[in-house]
């Protein structure tokens, strides 16, 4: 049933409301269910009401037919599930003997996925999840009798590739790999996962199978180059969508203005507990994306204070046991529960039927992701979409900006499967599966192959390279870190592993006395060993956060691209960043004044990565170029680049790092550079230099309309920066960026 708009109408108005306005409703566009569809299964389709299918699901089914791989990147419940499913579901009932694999990155969507696959009971379809989770004494059943197998990269990475031998008869007869939520795939993750998939696509080769890849994914800018990224293959894109699409009022909310001259703003968290208090009040089932456990807990307790009753709310986060989520999803998707405050574990394809609203509480990153959390909002009804900003730069652009964000173009999802720190390890491990020779780099690359020659644990044989260690290098590494040399956190009373950290970010992030926010939840780091490379950590509840000065160094070791563009030259290649910690200071989070500055003694980090980097001409800093305003004026500019980087590359801020001089000493002039904060790199800042002029634009339209003082953090701070000393100049950076794009 339509929800009408009077029951939300009177809750937006006021100061706060910057933007409001509707999306229009969508009619489906159906197809028949195909002809040549398998009696048992169309009989379970239409036993469950499927009649007809959406026309990018009838597109898929063709594309499968034709032997085509696939990648359908439709909105949010769209049916992408059902997409891969049918081609599937068909060849396994058909031949049962058969074997699929699907790959999700949280074990929770796998578990969702495996009750719709039971709901349907298609005859001679045998699902099963095998992950950590999964019992030794069914591990071998599963191999045995299961044919449509559901796990995730990391089992696959490191319980099913190096153990091969036991999974012959998956491997042979395998038809289909399915990678769903193939968006999250980016970055230092999906880097590993591309490497992951063509070891699975080698050995499967070995074994005698050629399987079809039938990939799902939020709508995201370049879907085929990342399928492609991730597999080696060429792919069908499936992106029209014809799925129905309800009216959506989408509102853009900025907390009260609490000093103009600080452009400090009311709590976001206390905003959007108001807003979630008065819809439930209407009976209106609501969901609220926070971005940490913490928020999303702080954002129940507000919303609970204010209604005076807490038995129609829930938090929904990472920690809870499996059974507690699998119960907060039943009573939502049941309509038991009108309001639940998540993280964005609920972000992925989880089931949890209709929803009237989706508030998210400050942007999540990326314009891809907001609106797949929005998309959640009036899946069957007129919905209310919501966006409270935070005091983050990004978000109060898009408050003064908000055709900048509902217009903008969604992202594209960026990985680079032959960074070296990231090749390394999995071109051992495909020698251990399986000897390495030149017929592989046609899956694995031709710069695998030159790095199996160099590799000092690989020997060559006349089968081609082998392992000659003794373990199996797989354990030796994770899929979510570009180096192998990382600290362990742990907390100190139960002595439970909280994450692991590279050296190059350990120091800067868990040395003695720093507070470490793990899953949203506040820790002090009690003892940082060295030797051992281990962080002590204990829960924290003050109210003061940290922040480290270091002192930077980059070196460019060879630029690989060079080109004049805006006035000035302009370059992307390969940067040696050298950093040594050497105090922090504890910050207060009521204001974030100084409460104490605290020397530290820590060894100097050194990493290689990519960067982009840039040096004004003369008469781009004249008037600018007296110190400490050129300084200054080139943190600023730093500074606020590395903000709004994340919107032309789907990444984090902390993904990026930066390094701005009045003298660098080898290009001999002021210098700014913005480098991926992963070794190796991971494409980010290559994206950067390909979009050159649109960042930089987005970067002085960031900055000219904050109506903050000249040293305003919110626009020209960033997570990356450790040096706290010095200068920012916003109008210098903004006058800067001005030339530069009148040039």
């Amino acid at each position: 049933m339509a929800v009408g708009t009077a029951l939300w109408d009177e809750l937006l108005q006021g100061e706060e409301l910057a933007y409001l306005n509707s999306e229009p409703a969508r009619e489906a566009e159906t197809a028949p269910l195909p002809s040549d569809l398998p009696a048992a299964l169309r009989e379970r389709l239409e036993a469950r009401g499927i009649d007809s299918l959406y026309s990018h699901q009838a597109e898929a089914w063709e594309a499968a037919a034709r032997g085509e791989h696939f990648v359908v990147t439709t909105g949010t419940a769209s049916g992408k599930s059902l997409a891969f499913n049918l081609p599937v579901l068909a060849a396994l009932a058909e031949e049962p003997k058969q074997r699929a694999l699907y790959l999700y990155p949280t074990k929770a969507l796998a578990q969702d996925q495996i009750r719709s696959l039971d709901e349907l009971k298609v005859k001679r379809v045998k699902p099963a999840i095998y992950d950590g989770d999964t019992e030794s004494e069914r591990r071998w059943q599963i191999r045995k009798w299961a044919n449509l197998i559901l796990t995730n990269p990391d089992m696959l990475h490191i319980g099913v590739l190096p153990h091969h031998d036991r999974w012959g008869d998956v491997l042979s007869n395998l038809r289909y790999v399915v990678v769903d939520e193939a968006h999250v795939y980016r970055g230092v993750f999906g880097s590993h996962v591309g490497n992951v998939l063509r070891r699975l696509r080698r050995l499967a080769r070995v074994y005698g199978a050629d399987p079809q890849f039938l990939l799902a994914s939020a709508t995201i800018g370049n879907p085929g180059e990342l399928a492609r990224s991730l597999t080696g293959l060429d792919f069908t894109v499936i992106g029209d969508d014809g799925a129905p699409k309800a009216e959506r009022t989408v509102a853009l909310w900025n907390p009260p203005l609490l000093d103009e001259g600080l452009g400090q703003r009311g709590s976001a968290l206390a905003e959007a507990s108001k807003l979630m208090a008065d819809l439930v009040e209407r009976g209106l089932r609501t969901l609220v994306f926070a971005k940490s456990r913490r928020a999303a807990e702080l954002i129940h307790k507000f919303t609970a204070e204010r209604l005076g009753d807490a038995s129609a709310l829930s938090p929904y986060r990472g920690g809870y046991t499996p059974t507690q989520r699998r119960e907060i999803e039943q009573r939502l998707f049941a309509g038991e529960l009108l309001g639940v405050s998540a993280t964005n574990a609920l972000e992925l394809g989880i089931d949890v039927g209709m929803l009237d609203c989706v508030i998210s509480v400050g942007f999540p990153g990326t314009v891809a992701s907001l609106r797949q959390q929005w998309g959640r909002a009036g899946r069957r009804g007129h919905g209310l979409a919501v966006l409270v900003a935070s005091e983050d730069a990004l978000d109060q652009y898009f408050m003064r900006e908000p055709e900048t964000l509902l217009n903008r173009r969604i992202e594209a999802a960026i990985l680079d499967h032959e960074n070296p720190r990231v090749l390394e390890g999995h071109i051992a491990a495909a020698a251990f599966e399986a000897p390495l020779d030149e017929a592989d780099a046609e899956i694995l690359g031709s710069e695998a192959l030159s790095r199996a020659a160099e590799h000092p644990e690989l020997k060559q044989t006349p089968a081609g390279y082998v392992w000659a260690g003794r373990d199996y290098p797989a354990g030796r590494f994770g899929l979510r870190s570009t180096s192998p040399d990382v600290f362990t956190i742990v907390e100190a009373q139960f002595g439970s592993v909280l994450g692991t950290l590279e050296r190059e970010r350990a120091y800067s992030t868990v040395h003695e006395g720093a507070i470490y926010l793990h899953l949203g939840e506040s820790y002090r780091v009690i003892a940082l060993d060295l030797a051992s490379r281990s962080a002590l950590v204990e829960p924290f509840t003050g109210d003061y956060y940290t922040q480290t000065k270091k002192e930077t160094m980059t070196s460019i070791d060879e630029a690989l691209r060079t080109e004049h563009r805006l006035g000035l030259e302009l370059a992307f290649g390969r940067v040696s960043v050298t950093e040594q910690v050497i105090a922090y200071q504890k910050k207060s989070i009521r204001d974030q004044s100084t409460i104490e500055l605290v020397g530290l003694d820590l060894p100097q980090t050194s990493f290689e990565t990519e960067a982009v980097w840039y040096a004004p001409e003369t008469d781009q800093l004249a008037g600018l170029d007296e110190m400490p305003q050129l300084l200054g004026t080139l943190h600023a500019a730093e500074h606020a680049m590395i903000a709004i980087l994340p919107l032309w590359a789907m990444c984090d801020r902390w993904d990026i790092g930066g390094l701005s001089t009045n003298l660098h000493y080898q290009t001999g002039r002021p210098t700014v550079f913005v480098y991926d904060g992963h070794s190796g790199g991971v494409g980010i800042t290559e994206r950067g230099f390909q979009a050159f002029e649109g960042w930089v634009e987005d970067t002085a339209k960031m900055l000219e309309g904050c109506p903050c003082e000249s040293g305003c953090p919110s626009c020209v701070q960033s997570p990356k920066c450790g040096n706290l000393n010095e200068p920012l100049d916003k109008a210098g950076a903004l006058e800067l960026l001005s030339r530069m794009l009148a040039a």
